[in-house]
This record gives structure tokens, sequence and C-alpha cells, in this order.
């Protein structure tokens, strides 16, 4: 192995080559540097790098901590102290965190060292990293292609070795969904497992920072350091974090798994379809029980999803005035033209449709007709799971209704653009724990393969039984060891 090959290692792999001493933090983030430098026009991943901070952390890193000398990866949504926090948007551009979110303080001191800022959609609402003031993100194993949305960018350098591992944020989807698409593992776990301070809010009460890795293993690693009750964030739960790595072997006999049928309907890519069916073989031949179940309120998931939380953007996204921070528009005639021209400015068309959407559900006259009504369409989605969850220990089913897209194929199309999420965001509205592993490959809608995902769906705190599940799965297939040719 040489110094080149580090990038593309998981976690694990390279916590044993910092131990033994076989390498220096500063030798990997040298060659992650390198490999950035090479592929990163291609690709577009990041929107910032500070290398002497990550070198003079490698200096200093005690590699016998958790993480101690790993490089992960942040999503510009997250906190990084003296960073650049722009959300990739143009109100933010030259905004830089004044504080660590808690996920990467916990990072910090697990002795992991915070390199890079990695692109995404704009206060991270879009499906393929395209609405990214800066640049879209392509999929490097078809360049051609979207990495999905939000945490794109995340999702994209994990799978092009140009990070080891990554911090994203997931408030419908926006971790699993790039996973599934550029054949990475992508954890969302409970509602408040992880703490939000820190993360830039979209959607309060569905947002959950996650981890974007390699591996299961380097998924529950991630997790382990930065779950926990935080007193700064009120949502956090009060709960024990169990030992994910140690507990991560598990015999699946006896363990049912449940296949909603509503998630199992036309219009899923035949390619897909048929890697879900057989990534089912694979569960049973592990021992597991395959269920039919029901999830009958699913079709209205995606409605009560993009009420709610374009309403939560409404509100959160108010803030973002030219006031106290940020951009502001030049020469205003007075405080509304001010407001009005900064917004105006600094937003872009996706994220005025958002708050417009939102300010319009949250309207006298609309509130009871809209915002209401999703919330009680969302107290019977989550008694859909609890039911299921009563008689399964999981759910499987695609992540996404077919392989990554073209980029620009649905820049036009906002409703079509928003169905690349029908499969995830329930969870979200639910608030339960779900991961997307890589199951297969697509022949047909490309010249390259294009990697499919399988999402795995666990009742909140579950994610002891959802990495046990996942990582049975993956020890059994190579999937997650296939990486795309893509050369510096």
């Amino acid at each position: 192995m040489t110094l080149r090959d580090l990038p593309g290692l998981t976690m694990t792999a390279l916590q044993e080559l910092l131990r033994s001493r076989a390498v220096s933090p500063r030798e990997v983030i040298t060659a992650l540097h390198e490999r950035i430098e090479g592929i990163e026009p291609k690709i577009g991943a990041y929107l910032s790098l500070d290398l002497q901070s990550a070198l003079s952390a490698a200096d200093a890193a005690d590699v016998n901590l958790p993480l101690g000398g790993i490089p992960i990866a942040v999503k510009d949504t997250i906190s990084v102290r003296g960073q650049p926090l722009t959300c990739a948007s143009n109100i933010l551009r030259n905004h830089r965190a004044l504080y660590d979110a808690t996920a990467v303080v916990r990072l910090k001191a697990a002795g992991a060292i915070p390199f890079g800022k990695t692109n995404m959609d704009e206060f991270a609402m879009g499906s393929s990293t395209e609405n990214s003031s800066v640049k879209p993100t392509r999929n490097p194993w078809d360049l051609e292609r979207v990495p999905g949305g939000s945490s794109g960018g995340s999702a994209a350098a994990v799978a092009a070795g140009a990070a080891i591992g990554s911090l994203g944020s997931d408030t419908g989807g926006s971790i699993r969904q790039p996973a599934a698409l550029c054949g990475v593992v992508g954890l969302k776990p409970s509602y408040g497992r992880v703490s939000r301070y820190g993360l830039v809010a979209f959607a309060s009460s569905l947002d959950q920072i996650g981890p974007l890795t390699k591996s299961v293993q380097d998924a529950a690693l991630l997790l382990q350091v930065t779950a926990g009750v935080d007193p700064q964030d009120s949502t956090s739960l009060d709960e024990p974090v169990p030992d994910y790595l140690s507990r991560l072997e598990s015999d699946l006999h006896g363990v049912r798994i449940g296949l909603p049928k509503e998630y199992f309907r036309a219009g899923i890519d035949p390619e897909v379809k048929a890697a879900l069916a057989t990534a089912g073989a694979h569960f049973e031949s592990l021992g597991a029980e395959l269920v039919e179940v029901s999830l009958p309120h699913t079709d209205y998931a995606i409605d009560a999803y993009y009420i709610i939380a374009t309403a939560e953007a409404s509100a959160n996204l108010a803030r973002f005035d030219g006031v106290r921070y940020g951009s502001r528009a030049e020469n205003p005639a007075n405080l509304l033209d001010h407001y009005g021209r900064t917004r105006e400015q600094g937003f872009g068309p996706e994220v005025k449709r958002r708050i417009i959407l939102g300010t319009y559900v949250l309207s006298s006259g609309y509130y009871d007709a809209f915002y209401l009504r999703a919330q009680k369409v969302r107290t019977l989605i989550r008694r859909d799971f609890a039911r299921v969850f009563e008689n399964v220990d999981a759910l499987i089913s695609p992540t996404t209704p077919e392989p990554a897209f073209k980029i620009g194929e649905r820049s036009a199309d906002p409703l079509r653009m928003y169905l690349a999420d029908i499969f995830t965001n329930a969870a979200n509205l639910a608030g339960i724990c779900g991961i997307s592993i890589p199951c297969g490959f697509a022949e047909n809608a490309s010249a390259k393969p294009l990697p499919i995902g399988l999402q795995i769906l666990c009742p909140a705190l579950g994610e002891t039984r959802l990495l046990q599940i996942a990582h049975a799965y993956e020890q059994a297939t190579d999937w997650h060891r296939r990486r795309p040719t893509l050369t510096s």
C-alpha cells in the first residue's frame, strides 16, 4: 500500500494503520489533500478547505483516541469554528462560524480532524445538489449525473475517495438518498439521538445530523462518537448511548423484517426492484423472516412533509435578513427595500419557492386547511410505524425509486424532483432511524453502472438493531467494496 491509497480506506482500516504507526496523521492529511486536488475539478464536492489548520491538528493528534488523526469532511450547514458556514447560499457567502456544533465538538474530542466543508443544496433544500449557489456536484460513478442531495457533496466525496468519512444532515432523506445514488452508507439517526446544536436549521422538527461512510462499521463509529444528550439542544434525548461497535456482530435468525407493500409500487425502476428482491433473498439466507406489512398513510407522507418542512423553513429563514450577519443589498432606500433586495439577491429559486409555500400554509385562513391537517397526518404516519414495529424488528425498501438521474433533467420540474425522496421522508416525519446501504448496480440507465441503495428502517432509538441488520447484509455481499474508477 502506498500513501496514495490512504484516502480510499475505511475509517476503521485507517485507524489500525495510525495506531500501529505505519502512517502518521500528517501523511493522511497530505495524501487526502492531494486526492482532493486531483479529482475536485471533476466532481465539485467541496466548498472550502483549510490545509494548514488540518496539518496543525494532525501534528497534535492522539492516535489512541477513537478517531485519533482521522480527517472527517463536514457538510456546510454544520458549524466548525473559524471555518466558512455558507449553506451553499449567496446570503451567507462570506460568513464564518463562531463556534463548533456539538457534533463537531464531540468529533474533535474523539481525535478527529474536521477537514473540508462539503457542497450541498442551498440551505439543504434539494435532492440533487444542483441548488448550490456555487456549483453543482457530480456523481463520481457518472459525471453527467447528480450525486443526490442535499448532502451530495458529502456522499460524492466519500464515494470518490476524497473523504475518509463525512457528516451530513437529513431532513427528508438528505443523507440516505445521496448515499444510495453514490453507493455509500448513509445513516439518519432517530430524532434527538444526535444534537442539532450548530446545525443551521431547515425544518427543526425533522432535521438530524448523521454520518456518510464507506462501511456500516464506520457509520457505527461516527454515531458512537456524536450521539448523546446535549443541554444546548432541548430536543436531544437523555437516553444512554449503547456501545454500537461491540454489538455490531449479530445473528439474524429470528429477526422479522417487514416489506411495506406501499414501498414496492408501480413506477420503481425494474433494476431497483430486482436488486431489492435479491437483497430480500440474502436476508432470508441469513436467517431473517420476511413478512409483508402495510403503512396505509404512506401516500400522504410527501404531501405532509412538504407542508411541514416549508412552514418550518419559512420561520427559520426569517433570520437571514442581512442585518446582523451575511450579505446585504447595497444602498437600500429604506428598511423594506433592504429586506426585500437582500433576500431576493441572497436566496436561490428553490429556497424562495419553499419560503413562499411555507408562508402561505401558515397564513391566516390556510393554517387549519394545510399546516394543522399535515400535522394530523404526521401523527397517523407515526402510528402506522408504531403499529408495524409491534410485529417486525425492521423494514426494508428501496432508498430511491430509481438510480441517479442526469444533471439538469429535473431542474424545471420541482414536483418530479421532490418525488426522489418518496421513500425517505416518512422516517423524518415519524422520528425513527434509517440507513441506506449499497445493494447492487443498475446497468441499463447509463453507459456506466449506477449504485442502488437499500433502505432499512427501525423504531426510534433502534440504532443498535438497525446497524446489526445492515452490517450482516454488508458482510454477506461485496457491493460496499466497489468504487468508481475516477482517476486524478
